[in-house]
């Protein structure tokens, strides 16, 4: 197939089209590589892609991977409506995979306006080239964060979404209605996977796992929120990695139009057990400043994956120590 990954120089969005690639399909990836987190980074993975930043860097310039085959790098922003449908025209794709948005529940306090125009417009531009272009499946992010405060675990897709703590949160519920009304209005089949705490080699440095790798190996504190009492259901890249690719490959036929699917490792780990996991691989103690719960936080996640494991088989498989001990050993080789 031809798949169009956007977001491909993010996080998962690298990781997906490396395992598409590596499946046989055709993947032309985009993204505007802001300056949200280090573009350094991101374009890193490009590189590992075989993709590199002198011709990354160039807008609307489609670059031909050098090691990979069947891959290609469009530098664009999902909001530039007219190129975005110029690419959908030009490349014919048969699915797309829309991991690309303005990530970060604590930044959409401090900038909102940019989650309206990468998360709301551009996933706009993209339902509507989806509309005009006949795609076969459209598989999109969103999050556990569209549980809000929800006390009742493991969270459920069929659980009550109405009430988002962060905008964050609203923008992503806001992506799971707009599907809807599309696969309703013009029979476009939809898939929303609810993404719970991702982590891994070449992660997003504004999460926890590199915060806390950075000040451990400098003898810096580590900052924990709502002194220690958090639980998230932490999930490895290559879990997630999994369940899209089984998402993305299976005909959408027996299951109906539009599907949302919680996607996580099924089981939830208490904050200060993960750092002592890290503490471990590292081979450090870490020092902890404990501060209150930040605004537009939650205090647990944990995602019931019944949906998935029924309709796709999936089955996540990493061990938070091994993910760990994987995460640890990628950062170790990344920043020497």
């Amino acid at each position: 197939m031809k798949i169009l990954v956007t977001g491909a120089a993010g996080f998962i969005g690298f990781h997906l089209s490396e395992r598409l690639l590596a499946e046989g399909h055709t993947v032309v990836g985009v993204d505007n590589v802001n300056d949200y987190y280090d573009v350094n980074l991101k374009y890193a993975r490009l590189k590992e892609l075989g993709v590199d930043r002198e011709n990354a860097e160039v807008f609307y310039q489609g670059v031909v991977s050098n090691t990979k085959e069947n891959f290609k790098f469009i530098r664009l922003n999902l909001e530039d409506k007219e190129e975005l449908f110029q690419l959908f025209i030009s490349e014919k794709f048969d699915v797309v995979c829309n991991l690309a948005a303005q990530a970060g529940v604590r930044y959409s306090i401090e900038n909102p306006d940019v989650y309206i125009q990468s998360n709301i417009v551009g996933f706009l531009n993209v339902l509507e080239c989806c509309r005009h272009h006949e795609i076969k499946h459209l598989v999109y992010a969103s999050s556990s964060s569209v549980y809000g405060a929800n006390k009742k675990v493991p969270f459920s897709e069929k659980d009550s979404v109405d009430n988002p703590v962060s905008l964050y949160a609203a923008t992503k519920k806001s992506n799971e209605l707009m599907a809807h009304t599309y696969s309703h209005l013009y029979k476009i089949p939809t898939t929303g996977l609810r993404f719970f705490t991702v982590y891994g080699p070449w992660g997003r440095p504004d999460m926890a796992p590199i915060l806390f790798a950075d000040a451990i190996s400098k003898n810096h504190p580590i900052k924990v929120f709502n002194n220690g009492d958090m639980e998230r259901d932490f999930t490895f890249i290559d879990d997630i990695v999994e369940g899209i690719k089984r998402v993305v490959e299976k005909p959408v036929e027996d299951r109906g139009l539009y599907k949302i699917y919680n996607i996580g490792n099924n089981d939830s780990v208490k904050l200060l057990d993960f750092i002592t996991q890290m503490e471990m691989s590292l081979g450090k103690e870490a020092t902890k400043e404990m501060l209150p719960m930040q605004m537009g936080d939650v205090k647990k996640t944990w995602a019931n994956v019944d949906g998935l494991i029924k309709d796709y088989g999936y089955k996540p498989e990493v061990k938070i120590g091994e993910g760990v001990s994987r995460f640890v050993q990628w950062y170790q080789e990344y920043h020497s």
